[in-house]
């Protein structure tokens, strides 16, 4: 790879031995990837809940922290494994909290800004069309590049730290402009309505497409989607296809027309209702018995609050129901009364957290719950890994099926 002058004095450890570990991470990374080079990146977004971290992660996280490693742009993190004000109810250790502690401490001994948060574009500081970042999460990376038109690879947690302690990042993948073109083409041939059909469409062509270098182009859509619809959407891609990119088009910045992707010289392939149908018919019937409803992954929005609010007023849930938000929505629904009306319908509300990276396998088996029930493609997937029997329904059909003990639609 080609270094700059100070990216070699970055190596030759003349910037301390953090940068220096930071630099040979990326490039490392970058051959391996054949990167000629690395991009200045204007942001970096880390993964690094203490779950995936455990002792070892932690550790070195304080070990670079005391070498004097400081991050050299804006760093952000995604959510937390622990919500310290609640942990012990949701069945926690004391040893899962002093873990989340400890990351916590380093973290900001690096100067990196605890947001916590899987919706930093929804909350914090969207990326703009052309701009370089070093983004983690699925979610965030796929949001980021598709509907923002800014510019990321997946980075895994060493190489978003890496990012924010040189500002730069190997110059591989989705900064390259030869890798936003499409490869694939979809047409849908059945309208979504709400958030949970926007993450089925998604799942079904993240799993059509079924690669990181598939780049799909969507065109049928009778609507411009919100910001909401538009992230169920990506984020169920990213999960079922390991999808970082898509184009809608005639919606999303990079896509005006089909031809300004390359998207009219591909084969079209329809997504039919029964692609559709296969993909939900995998995730619960009516009247399954629940044994906990999850709002999560992404964590909600203002928006999503006050509608889940508007369901919940005057209800009394039979099963447990988590709803996960940022730290950044929370105090603006707390203002607004939205959580309080969902705890008083036997909901909790936990800010910056999300379900599948809090433990969640050791939480189902501290409170024996293994049919899970949520209105995000996104978690069902995942969680079949945890121990989980998932289902999956509207944000309507959930609250109702919480009130009921069984899914009842």
């Amino acid at each position: 790879m080609k270094l700059t002058e100070k990216e070699t004095a970055m190596l030759a450890g003349e910037l301390g031995e953090a940068m220096r570990w930071a630099i040979r991470h990326q490039i490392q990374v970058g051959r391996m990837l054949d990167a000629e080079d690395t991009v200045a990146v204007s942001q970096a977004h880390m993964m690094a809940d203490p779950e995936s971290l455990g002792e070892a992660g932690v550790s070195f996280l304080e070990h670079l922290a005391g070498q004097g490693g400081h991050v050299a742009i804006s760093m952000i993190t995604d959510p937390r494994g622990v919500d310290l004000d609640h942990y012990r109810p949701l069945g926690q250790s004391e040893e899962m909290a002093e873990l989340e502690r400890r990351t916590i401490a380093a973290c900001e001994r690096m100067g990196i800004l605890m947001t916590n948060t899987c919706i930093n574009y929804q909350t914090v500081m969207s990326p703009v069309k052309g701009d370089h970042v070093a983004f983690g999460d699925t979610g965030v990376v796929i949001y980021t590049n598709s509907v923002c038109g800014a510019r990321s690879n997946f980075e895994g947690g060493p190489s978003a730290l890496a990012a924010g302690l040189t500002g730069r990042t190997p110059r591989y993948g989705l900064h390259r402009d030869e890798k936003r073109r499409a490869t694939r083409r979809f047409v849908i041939a059945e309208q979504p309505r709400e958030l949970t059909d926007w993450g089925v469409l998604g799942a079904v062509i993240g799993r059509k497409s079924g690669s990181y270098w598939e780049v799909p182009v969507i065109e049928g859509l009778d609507c411009i989607p919100t910001s909401d619809e538009i992230k169920h959407f990506g984020a169920a891609m990213a999960s079922y296809g390991s999808t970082p990119l898509f184009h809608l088009a005639g919606i999303t910045p990079e896509a005006p027309t089909l031809s300004d992707v390359g998207g009219d010289r591909l084969r079209r392939v329809i997504i039919t209702r029964e692609d559709l149908r296969s993909m939900r018919s995998g995730f619960g019937e009516k009247g399954d018995r629940i044994d906990v409803v999850v709002f999560a992954a992404p964590q909600l929005s203002i928006v999503e609050m006050r509608r889940l609010a508007e369901l919940s007023a005057g209800k009394a849930f039979r099963v447990p129901v988590i709803v996960c938000t940022s730290p950044q929505v929370y105090p603006d629904a707390l203002r607004m009364n939205f959580v309080q009306t969902i705890e008083n319908a036997g909901g909790k509300v936990l800010q910056g957290t999300c379900f599948y990276n809090q433990y969640a396998r050791e939480i189902g088996e501290a409170n024996g719950w293994t049919r899970l029930l949520s209105n995000s493609s996104k978690i069902v997937n995942i969680l079949g890994g945890y121990g989980y029997k998932p289902a999956l329904a509207s944000m309507e059909a959930c609250v109702f099926s919480a009130v009921a003990g069984e899914i009842v639609a």
